[in-house]
Parts: structure tokens; sequence; C-alpha cells
């Protein structure tokens, strides 16, 4: 079996190197197979932490604003209060 496989579409013609190939999708493959229980690590974790008594969506909005930089995080906030007193809601005080 030859490492090269010849492709042919139409009046396109174009050599695939078939071990190259196979290995990207090996490599997808195993990463969508860690993603998968790396997600479902999480999602224990959290069970664990609503468990205990903690509020899931709080501890999901901390992480997502950790993810984000301070200036990020500040011109978010800034925003949302603006917003929120535009309409007479005071969520900040």
């Amino acid at each position: 079996m030859t490492d090269q496989a010849d492709i042919k579409g139409g009046d396109n013609s174009f050599r695939v190197a078939a071990d190259q190939l196979r290995s990207f999708i090996e490599r997808v493959e195993k990463l969508e197979d860690e993603k998968a229980l790396l997600s479902a690590d999480i999602k224990d974790v959290y069970a664990e932490a609503k468990g205990t008594g903690y509020d899931t969506k709080a501890i999901r909005a901390i992480i997502r604003l950790r993810k984000k930089d301070q200036a990020e995080r500040q011109e978010e906030m800034a925003v949302l209060r603006l917003y929120s007193e535009a309409i007479g809601m005071s969520i900040f005080d």
C-alpha cells in the first residue's frame, strides 16, 4: 500500500498523503474523546458544587469573568451598570 493516493474529481487531480491525512483525523478523534471526558469531569465538579450548596450559575459567571482581563471586565460592568440604570434597574447598589 502506498502513502499517496490519487483523488480525481472532474478536471482536478491532486495527490493526498494518506498517512498524513489519517494522522490528522486520528489526532482530532483522540482530542474529541479527551474533550468528552473533560466535559464529563467538569459536569461532575458542578454537580459536586451544587450538592454542597453553591449556586452553579454564579460559579459559571465567575469563571467566565476570570477568563477576561481586568479591562474587559471593567468595560462589561460599566455597560451593565449603564444599561440597568437606563431602564430604572439598580443592580449594583
